[in-house]
């Protein structure tokens, strides 16, 4: 009997985090971008005060961050697993 991929390779907490992160980040980038297209229709004028230069100025960081975070997690399950099998 073979061990599976599950077997070989425990979840690691790091991992875990940051896919969570990438995806709370994805989530709440493009729940900012939905907010301020749906905004700019709905009359919002003053983009100046409030939490609206966070709110428009999320998505231009919080979607190249989550993308990177992404690329992590899949190079160090790469690695991880390169490492795993070389050692067989």
């Amino acid at each position: 009997m073979s061990p599976t991929a599950r077997d070989d390779m425990p979840v690691r907490r790091i991992d875990r985090i940051l896919a969570f992160m990438s995806v709370g980040l994805l989530v709440l980038s493009v729940g900012c971008f939905f907010a301020v297209l749906i905004s700019r229709p709905a009359g919002v004028t003053d983009y100046s005060a409030g939490i609206w230069p966070t709110v428009i100025l999320l998505p231009s960081f919080g979607l190249p961050l989550a993308f990177v975070l992404i690329i992590v997690v899949l190079v160090m399950s790469f690695v991880r697993r390169a490492r795993a099998n070389k050692g067989r």
